[in-house]
Order: structure tokens, then C-alpha cells, then sequence
């Protein structure tokens, strides 16, 4: 039988309602950014040194000559990052249980973990790599030991490792503690319970934040230049001292704004699933 009470048509018609609301702040947004737009566009170069600009920063043949050579150079930078990006999760993993570590004979392990944290999310990037970049290979280490590539990466490594295991801790610690006590009462022990029972939910819970930094460490991989691989930045560098012209770095941002605002985009949609099964 079919309820047609006014009760029941409450539901449909809030339904309607929050429809049409998102509609109309589409419509708005819509609006408000192309009027935004439109100004940018028609004020900017109205500037007195919009030509000088132009010729200096968005010069069309120096952007077609160089583009070619900087995505090149920018498969430097993609082999770093895919390098790079197990080995940070699988240190900032173990860092991470290290940090979760309760029986009183590991608390070495654990407070190494808490140091290493502590320190290589207290340093800047960039002072890693140089410390790291220059210092080991001063050492006077054979080849290919003494390659920019190795230690610029580890450096990298260190610092993103830090943050990941943060990031997973927090993931562990969200797990509610009955969930231990449940799977220690069915006879696991504290390393399966860790593997079967902690992990799988805290991976799944951080997986957006995680993203993030994905997206931050593909930027960041950039800044191994100083250290001496010529990748997207230093290519960019190069090609501006011979053409005496700065169009070639804003190539190399539009090369990185292709990869990095649909992995942002990607990031933000799962941290909005997350929101909605959480609710």
C-alpha cells in the first residue's frame, strides 16, 4: 500500500530542494570565475610592462623550441619518482610499526622511529639533499657510489619516508583498541594481528593523505638539480641562459601542472568518498 501522507513526501521534495540549491551554486561559481577571468584578461595587459613580460616569460618561439628538450628532461624526473616512491612506502611503513611498538625489549626500535621523524620532518627538503648530496659522495666513494642520482634520491627517501610514517600511524591509532583485544582473544598473535587485522584498515583509512604526498613528491623531485642531475629544472635553467629568456620555466611548470592537478584532483576525490562512507 502506498503512503501518500504529507510525511512521507518530505524526503523527495528536500531531495528537489538540495538539487536545485547545487544547481544554482553551480551556476553562481560559474558565473563568479569566468567575470574573474574575463578581468585578468583584460586588465593585465593593459599594464605598462605587459610587453616586456610577454616577450620575456610567454614567448611563443622560444616555448616551441625548448618544450621537445624539457619534457625529455622530464623523464629524469618521472624515473626518480618511480624509484623513489616504493622504497618511501615501504621505510615510512616499517617506521610506522616501529612507532607502534608496545613490548618494553623493542623500545630501541620505537625510539629510533620517533628520532628519525622527528628529524627529517624538522629539516627542510632541500637541506636534506645537500647534506646528503654532497656529503656522502665527499667521502671519495667510488663509482657509481658517488652518483647524485643515488643520494639525491635517498635524500628524498629519508624526508618522504618521515612524513608517510606519520601519516600511517595515524592510520594504526585510528583503528579503535578493541579490535586488538577482539583478535587477541581469537588466538592471534600481536604480529598477525598487526598484518590481518590493524593494517588492512589503517592503509585503506590514509590512502588520501597519502596521495597528497605523492603529488608533493613529484614536485619536490626537482629540486635534486642542485645536486647535479639535469632533469626538468635544470634543463629549464639551461635553455634559459642560452635564449636569455625565462619562457622555458614556464614550460616547465605547465609540464608539471599536467601531471600534478589531475593526481591533486584524484586525491581530493577519494578523501570525498572517504567523507561520504564515513558518514
Amino acid at each position: 500500500m502506498t503512503d501518500n501522507s504529507p510525511k512521507a513526501a518530505l524526503p523527495g521534495r528536500r531531495a528537489v530542494y538540495e538539487a536545485e540549491l547545487r544547481k544554482r551554486s553551480m551556476r553562481i561559481a560559474v558565473l563568479s570565475t569566468l567575470a574573474v577571468v574575463a578581468a585578468i584578461a583584460i586588465l593585465v595587459p593593459l599594464a605598462p610592462g605587459w610587453d616586456a613580460v610577454k616577450r620575456s616569460f610567454f614567448n611563443g618561439g622560444v616555448f616551441a623550441k625548448t618544450f621537445p628538450g624539457l619534457l625529455n628532461a622530464f623523464l629524469l624526473d618521472i624515473a626518480i619518482f618511480a624509484w623513489s616512491l616504493p622504497l618511501i612506502a615501504i621505510v615510512g611503513l616499517l617506521v610506522a610499526i616501529c612507532r607502534d611498538i608496545q613490548r618494553p625489549a623493542l623500545y630501541p626500535l620505537r625510539l629510533f622511529a620517533m628520532i628519525y621523524t622527528d628529524v627529517f620532518r624538522g629539516l627542510p627538503v632541500i637541506l636534506v639533499i645537500y647534506l646528503i648530496g654532497f656529503g656522502i659522495p665527499g667521502l671519495g666513494l667510488p663509482r657509481p657510489w658517488n652518483s647524485p642520482y643515488i643520494w639525491g634520491s635517498l635524500a628524498l627517501i629519508l624526508v618522504y619516508a618521515a612524513y608517510v610514517a606519520e601519516v600511517i600511524r595515524s592510520g594504526i591509532e585510528s583503528i579503535h583498541q578493541s579490535q586488538r583485544s577482539a583478535a587477541l582473544s581469537l588466538g592471534l598473535s600481536t604480529t598477525d594481528t598487526m598484518r590481518y587485522v590493524i593494517l588492512p584498515q589503517a592503509l585503506r583509512n590514509v590512502v588520501p593523505a597519502n596521495m597528497n604526498l605523492v603529488v608533493a613528491l613529484q614536485k619536490d623531485v626537482a629540486l635534486l638539480s642542485f645536486v647535479g642531475p639535469v632533469e626538468i629544472f635544470r634543463q629549464a635553467g639551461v635553455y634559459k641562459s642560452l635564449y636569455a629568456n625565462f619562457t622555458p620555466y614556464v614550460g616547465a611548470a605547465i609540464i608539471f601542472l599536467i601531471i600534478t592537478i589531475p593526481a591533486t584532483r584524484y586525491a581530493d576525490y577519494l578523501m570525498h568518498k572517504r567523507r561520504r562512507q564515513q558518514q
